[in-house]
């Protein structure tokens, strides 16, 4: 699928000038920017994770004192790599997809497949941006009972920031392509 999303319209492929070429690239290592703060975020998330869960199973089983903080901290971080990692996946391409249908069409079928499948996931992205937002600002006042401090809508922030991602990644494909697959970064795979 993704020799056919190359195929679809890149503004950065097809026009010589210079400034939408300048623009085409300044878009880019904002996108690959964002792409890393995401994937930096998820691996310092996983890395609280994994300290996190063994202090939870020490307080609780070998100081018979079970801390009350562990595991809602475990659980909100989870969510926010789960939604954070959606959108970076979706951008490499390193998500589940079933391509067996569009795969048995022709090639000019598969492109406008492509096309619409992009179109449905800006959908998406635009819907997880506004109901998330929605959804933060309804809960805002809320607070975790662990954390009183900290505001249930925080908790629901990698929502609405996960479709915004997504929806800048299939602005980002649909105007000046996929990102390279060349093997220069580690997380994209070679076809």
């Amino acid at each position: 699928m993704s020799d056919v999303i190359s195929k679809l319209p890149a503004a950065s492929n097809h026009h010589a000038d210079t400034a939408s070429h300048g623009a085409a690239y300044a878009f880019r290592r904002a996108m690959n920017a964002l792409y890393w703060s995401g994937a930096v975020f998820s691996c310092l998330a996983l890395v609280l994770i994994s300290a996190i869960i063994p202090w939870a199973v020490y307080t609780r089983y070998i100081l018979n004192s079970a801390a009350s903080w562990p595991e809602p901290l475990a659980v909100l971080l989870t969510i926010a790599v789960t939604f954070i990692g959606a959108a970076n996946c979706y951008r490499q391409r390193i998500h589940m997809n079933m391509t067996v249908g569009t795969n048995l069409l022709p090639p000019h079928a598969r492109v406008v497949a492509a096309f619409i499948s992009e179109l449905l996931m800006a959908a998406v992205a635009l819907f997880m941006v506004i109901w998330g937002m929605k959804l933060v600002m309804a809960t805002w006042g809320n607070s975790v009972d662990e954390f009183p401090w900290l505001s249930v809508g925080i908790t629901y922030m990698p929502i609405p920031v996960s479709g915004a991602m997504m929806f800048l990644f299939v602005v980002e494909r649909l105007t000046i392509g996929p990102p390279p697959q060349d093997g220069s970064d580690a997380h994209i795979p070679l076809d």
